[in-house]
């Protein structure tokens, strides 16, 4: 098989919510000397982030997104401790949560996979938390990111509020944003210094602005 083809196979194991597929591919990829790192970004990371879409259009349930996150998984098993340290390096620590009063959280944890994947280090909140908890663990563990997620109308008037406690008490961490009800104007208006509309546009939001906020404190 060539590498097209392997990177294809681990899409559609998840895709297809196949695990034994998935950790055939993944065995496939490594006896065929695949850059594990492209085989779980394109193949494996693309899938999971297909199934999210799938699932916001409601063709997926959240059965069938759990089963394709344990496809995931059993590729990952095999795939990750293949990856030279040098592609795995930690590039920021991100504190997310779905904000308080919200308990939607396939989005949220869509995301938090994403970013573990990505190299990201993440300090993950849980869902429906109080607006205050945001800002004090982003100060407690020094994180550049703070990632909010709200599904609701009513939840997301939560962001602004995170927003002006951030700025007042961890004015170094910057703030993304992202569910179903938040708009790129939205987050404008709530002073968010990013949006994400979906989980694989967040993980590159979030390194490019970790990157920024490095790069304005000199320590890049």
């Amino acid at each position: 098989m060539s590498k097209e083809e392997i990177i294809q196979e681990l899409y559609d194991s998840v895709i297809e919510m196949d695990e034994e597929r998935a950790t055939n591919a993944a065995n496939k990829a490594l006896e065929e000397g695949v850059n594990p790192m492209d085989a779980i970004m394109d193949g494996l990371v693309e899938g999971i982030a297909k199934c999210g879409e799938l699932f916001d259009s409601g063709e997926y349930f959240v059965p069938e997104l759990l089963m394709a996150a344990e496809a995931l998984y059993g590729g990952l098993e095999i795939l990750r401790p293949e990856i030279d340290e040098e592609d795995v390096e930690i590039k920021g620590q991100v504190v997310i949560g779905v904000a308080e009063g919200d308990v939607h959280d396939i989005g949220k944890n869509l995301v938090k996979l994403m970013f573990d994947v990505a190299g990201l280090q993440v300090v993950d909140l849980g869902k429906d938390v109080p607006l205050e908890e945001f800002v004090e663990e982003s100060l407690e563990t020094d994180s550049e990111l703070i990632a909010i997620s709200a599904m609701m109308t009513s939840t997301m008037t939560g962001i602004p509020k995170v927003v002006e406690m951030a700025q007042e008490k961890a004015p170094n961490a910057k703030i993304i944003v992202g569910g179903a009800p938040v708009s790129e104007e939205t987050a404008e208006d709530f002073g968010a210094d990013g949006f994400a509309p979906d989980a694989t546009n967040a993980v590159d939001e979030a390194i490019k602005m970790i990157k920024t906020l490095k790069k304005e404190m000199g320590r890049d």
